[in-house]
């Protein structure tokens, strides 16, 4: 799991690549142009949805969905192939997770629970463990590696323009980046690949109306803090 966790973090702080601001991916402009024009236009989002679909050969596929203010406000659901389902609202400093009986059969290691459950545990953010498997709702967008342009492409209806990335930290896989050629110059999915694992993050949802909110009281348990 925090293996995992942490390969999909490190890939969306790394998914920072799109094109002119309100222009188009000009062709005169350079790839490393257009990651850095991305940085900024992403980082100025008031909220994103982020689904993430990571492929291992050894763990399965995990998949999650995101919805975030790029700040203290998300809500998250991810799923193992090979059994469980953790959601997680997090409002500010509060964490409310609810795992499904598989998750806690498999992942927490309590075999004797044989019904569903429906109920929050509630928990202060700090006590959130790294690589644990929740969320952060921050996504710094940041430039790394080498980047070059690549052909054209297609995302849904929207017209792409590719863009590869290498990094000497890991010389086993490449990055593709996909941005919107026309309009805002978002960043619309990101592959990478190795030998051993493909990762696809897929943007949407940019500055749509964001609605989280905590869970109802009597759904809640309280883990203390």
């Amino acid at each position: 799991m925090a293996t995992v966790t942490t390969t999909a973090l490190c890939l969306l702080a790394s998914a920072a690549l799109a094109g002119c601001g309100g222009g188009g991916t000009g062709e005169d402009r350079s790839a490393g142009d257009i990651l850095d024009e991305a940085n900024s236009r992403m980082r100025k989002l008031n909220s994103v949805t982020v689904d993430i679909t990571n492929r291992t050969t050894s763990s399965g596929t995990v998949t999650s969905h995101l919805e975030t203010d790029l700040d203290g406000r998300c809500r998250s659901r991810t799923t193992w192939s090979k059994g469980g389902t953790l959601e997680q609202i997090r409002v500010d400093e509060t964490d409310y997770v609810r795992p499904d009986r598989a998750y806690l059969q498999k992942w927490k290691n309590k075999p004797g629970i044989t019904g569903e459950q429906h109920l929050w545990v509630k928990t202060p953010v700090k006590q959130a463990a790294a690589g644990g498997g929740l969320a952060s709702c921050e996504r710094p967008f940041d430039s790394f590696g080498t980047a070059k342009k690549g052909g054209s492409a297609r995302v849904g209806d929207t017209e792409a323009i590719e863009l590869i990335v290498t990094d000497k930290a890991d010389k086993a896989g490449t990055y593709t980046f996909y941005v919107a050629r026309e309009g805002e110059p978002y960043l619309l999915k990101t592959v990478y690949k190795s030998a051993a694992q493909q990762t696809t993050t897929s943007f949407s949802g940019f500055d749509e109306p964001l609605n989280v909110r905590a869970p109802k009281p009597g759904d809640v348990l309280s883990a203390g803090g």
